[in-house]
């Protein structure tokens, strides 16, 4: 295999190329019209425009995709991670066309991107799944049976749903059909599939994956286990490996099930195979990602191989280049994240004015950012991977503070504080985290914001930042100038400095104004003019970059006017709704 297209973009893109170009290989980008300067269409060989900036146009194109490949002499195509990495038909079409497809067969892909078939799988293996349904829900009635019988609360799931898409908790009856509705609706949007079952939602468990490489020649190797409990909107925000409450037993067994769950679908390829653990060491199977993981570089730095030249080794059809591997110290990967961790990790897009990463010893940064770059609502909006290293997972996390006290990113807020007050918490430092964690033992409204890290949701020119001396000392300065318009025939501003608020979509000095808090799409409108409102009432959903937000009204009153309607696009600050 002389010739690689990458068909993916970001960090990711980036990664997959850097080995790509260090086994001699030919690489071939991909972009958008949005992407068209961007680091992964720098490094590349040869760079391929496929269409416009919604994914839809671009990097979700198939036939596009596959049409460049075949221009540019493609031999093989990795998928990364999101977009088309787990689509069996993309899968099948890349076969097809006489391209290597650098995954698992398309039957693998299938019945694992199911979640019902893949618990069904499961269980003939004789891995238990969560305790839940096996069968899609019908209808509400149906619905309200099973979760009575599995007992509230309870996830309402996409069966093509992952990384946290098509998730929804229901804690009593009341909250089952807003459930139901929103995981078939972000199911449909993400995934094409509205399909939804119900599972129980455990709470205080520990969220652990087990890494795992199968050959063509009938090896099977488990790589060992990551732990991905600290998360935040059911999805990961830090990973590390190994974890700390497994036993020696206890790993084997997890090892041992991940691989009967892919001997049972038929996989080949890098896996990730994910459990839920309980307090007592019991665990259940959750899913299986058909794909390389966002957190598979900490399980690099801890065994020392690369997965991605492992990838496409396998996929010309060599063996595992090895056996049984010994995990030799501690990796921690926190996801750096265009978000504001104090506004409920609202996204955050806009253009990134500053940005330095940390170095030093044991310390890797996977990002596509460098100054200047814009962080687009069209897409995920992970900026970068901050991964350490430590021969005890103590120096990882000294190391890993030390790093973000390093990291420098402007223009946009980024989780960097949050990753501070985590890695800072005592029951973080004692191994105790677990997947309600964020939400249930921490503040993130207070304290650790208040270093200037995080940024108001506003536009990037709005930050400003100076460095001043005083007293002959150094100082660095960030503050923020309000962006001021004028009406016509005077100079007075049309709007006051917003304030920053949570749970509110109101920005204004007008009590009843409610406006976007970012660029979004409006997904769902919950209301009707000359509706009457109570405060926190939903008016809207607006999505941006792969998340939903929910707005609400700031007052109770009359809904006078509205504004938008699902499909709407709409700017930040732009009014939405007005409340009397």
């Amino acid at each position: 295999m002389n010739s690689l297209l990458v068909a993916n973009r970001g960090e990711i893109a980036v990664r997959v190329i850097r080995t790509a170009r260090e086994l001699g290989m030919r690489t071939i980008a991909v972009y958008s019209e949005l992407d068209r300067d961007a680091l992964h269409v720098q490094l590349a060989d040869q760079a391929w425009n496929i269409g416009g900036a919604p994914a839809s146009e671009s990097y979700l194109n198939a036939g596009r995709i596959v049409e460049v490949a075949r221009e540019a002499g493609a031999e093989a195509i990795h998928p990364g991670y999101g977009f088309l990495a787990e689509n069996a038909s993309f899968a099948r079409r890349v076969t097809e066309a006489g391209i290597t497809w650098v995954g698992p067969p398309p039957s693998a892909i299938e019945s694992m991107g199911d979640k019902i078939i893949s618990r069904r799988t499961a269980e003939r293996a004789g891995v238990a799944p969560v305790p839940g349904t096996t069968d899609a829900v019908e209808n509400l009635d149906e619905a309200l049976r099973i979760a009575d019988e599995i007992g509230y609360p309870v996830a309402v799931k996409a069966t093509g749903g992952g990384g946290g898409k098509g998730l929804r908790v229901a804690r009593n009856r009341k909250a089952l059909a807003e459930a139901i509705e929103g995981a078939q609706r972000e199911a449909a949007a993400y995934f094409g599939n509205p399909v939804v079952y119900l599972e129980a939602y455990m709470t205080r468990t520990r969220h652990i994956e087990a890494q795992i490489m199968v050959d063509l020649h009938g090896n099977y190797r488990f790589l060992g286990e990551r732990d991905c409990s600290v998360q935040r909107r059911h999805q990961k925000l830090i990973e590390e490996a190994p974890s700390v409450v497994l036993s020696p037993e206890g790993r084997r067994s997890l090892g041992e099930a991940a691989l009967a769950v892919a001997e049972a679908c038929g996989y080949l390829n890098a896996g990730t195979v994910e459990f839920l653990l309980n307090p007592d060491g019991s665990f259940y199977f959750l899913e299986m990602n058909t794909r390389l993981q966002v957190e598979h570089t900490v399980t690099e730095m801890v065994t020392g191989v690369d997965l991605v030249a492992e990838q496409l080794s396998v996929a010309m059809g060599e063996p595992v280049s090895f056996g049984d591997l010994p995990v030799n110290g501690h990796a921690i990967e926190l996801r750096i994240n265009a978000e504001d961790p104090g506004n409920d990790f609202r996204p955050t897009p806009g253009t990134v004015t500053e940005y330095r990463e940390p170095g030093g010893p044991g310390v890797r940064v996977d990002s596509w950012i460098v100054p200047g770059t814009a962080v687009s609502q069209y897409y995920d909006n992970l900026l970068a991977k901050l991964v350490v290293w430590g021969r005890t997972r103590a120096e990882a996390i000294a190391r890993a503070k030390r790093a973000l006290d390093e990291y420098r990113v402007a223009g946009v807020a980024t989780t960097i504080p949050a990753h501070r007050a985590v890695l800072s918490h005592p029951s973080f430092v004692a191994g105790k985290a677990h997947t309600r964690f964020v939400e249930d033992e921490m503040n993130l409204t207070r304290e650790p914001f208040d270093r200037g890290d995080a940024v108001p949701s506003e536009p990037a020119t709005a930050r400003k930042a100076m460095t001043v001396e005083v007293g002959g000392r150094r100082f660095d300065v960030t503050y923020w100038v309000p962006e001021v318009s004028t009406r016509a025939g005077g100079d007075r501003p049309s709007r006051k400095p917003p304030t920053r608020r949570t749970g509110t979509a109101s920005l204004s000095s007008e009590p009843g104004m409610v406006v976007s808090p970012m660029q979004g799409t409006i997904v769902k409108v919950s209301v009707k003019a000359g509706d009457r409102v109570n405060a926190d009432q939903q008016i809207c959903v607006l999505e941006a970059m792969k998340m939903e937000n929910e707005i609400t009204s700031p007052i109770d009153g009359e809904l006078i006017e509205l504004r938008v309607r699902p499909g709407d696009t709409v700017r930040n600050n732009e009014v939405l709704a007005i409340v009397r």
